[in-house]
């Protein structure tokens, strides 16, 4: 899935492509923002891991779960 970070005071977003469902995004933000850990952490497909300070966040968007088909046959 792909997911959009926005960040306060930063001209671009930060672009993750990681192995979450559009639940567990929601709550890894939640749990950040409400202060238990003060901090969003993702780690992407390749195994790097992102770390995010809760007071920065502008935003989070989460893209489709299901990954389309390349190439030119029909499914």
């Amino acid at each position: 899935m792909e997911i959009k970070i926005g960040v306060r005071q930063a001209p671009r977003e930060i672009v993750i492509d990681a192995a979450e469902t559009a639940d567990s995004v929601a709550e890894k933000v939640t749990a950040a923002l409400s202060g238990a850990s003060g901090v969003l952490a993702f780690k992407d497909e390749k195994g790097r891991q992102v770390l995010v300070p809760a007071d920065a966040l502008a935003y989070v968007e989460t893209g489709t779960e299901t990954h389309r088909p390349v190439g030119f046959g029909l499914s």
